[in-house]
């Protein structure tokens, strides 16, 4: 079995845990050896019935291969914590709950997760790094860009384009044929009818932008 650290410690740190202990009933892959926080007052603290067993800075101190899975959902803050454990000893494996339908010719990004009973059907490509919660359905000729989160619940319709680090809310409908700009924000329950541009914040029904970002403005949350 190979030694994987969960980077996150908090509520989706402990969906991810149990990810893992789904897919280890069915064939055992993952040894789990806790989490990572960079919060230091976590440090060793037991989340569940698994150790905190620091930030960033164990991963670089041990020093040998170790595989890390992002139990965050936000875009932004995934982006940091990739750029801060990146070593030529770490991999950030694909994790696909056992419970998920994954259709024919659906290409799935490193350190992407994808959570129980979702429906990812078929000539898809998800990105690296993206997150797909709990009862998600994403549907033919679709395209989420890395980094991307789905919230639970949201139904993504055929030949829609889900630029880099879009964060979509609970329940959302995004309607076919729809391109959404890179490091958008969707709110819950939004029904995206028309496209949206990059750097934006949308809600309602139908969308509409309450909110317009300068580009890199997940960047400057970065530090």
């Amino acid at each position: 079995m190979r030694d994987i650290v969960i980077y996150g410690a908090g509520g989706a740190g402990r969906e991810v845990a149990q990810l893992l202990a789904d897919i280890n009933e069915r064939a055992p892959q993952w040894s789990v050896l806790g989490f990572l926080s960079d919060d230091a007052a976590w440090h060793g603290r037991t989340v569940g019935d698994l150790p905190v067993l620091g930030g960033s800075e164990w991963v670089h101190a041990r020093g040998q291969p170790i595989a890390v899975a992002l139990g965050v959902g936000s875009p932004a803050v995934k982006h940091r914590l990739v750029e801060r454990v990146r070593t030529p000893f770490v991999s950030f494996p694909t994790l696909v709950h056992p419970t998920v339908s994954v259709g024919r010719r659906v290409s799935i990004g490193e350190g992407t997760i994808v959570c129980t009973a979702s429906v990812i059907t078929v000539d898809i490509r998800l990105g690296a790094f993206c997150m797909v919660n709990h009862g998600c359905t994403i549907t033919h000729d679709d395209v989420l860009g890395d980094y991307t989160t789905l919230a639970p619940g949201v139904n993504v319709s055929g030949n829609v384009m889900v630029g880099e680090g879009t964060d979509i809310g609970t329940g959302s409908q995004i309607i076919q044929g729809v391109s959404i700009g890179a490091w958008s924000i969707v709110g819950a329950g939004a029904v995206v009818c028309r496209d949206l541009p990059a750097n934006v914040t949308a809600v309602g029904v139908p969308a509409r932008v309450i909110k317009q970002r300068l580009s890199g403005w997940h960047r400057d949350n970065d530090a």
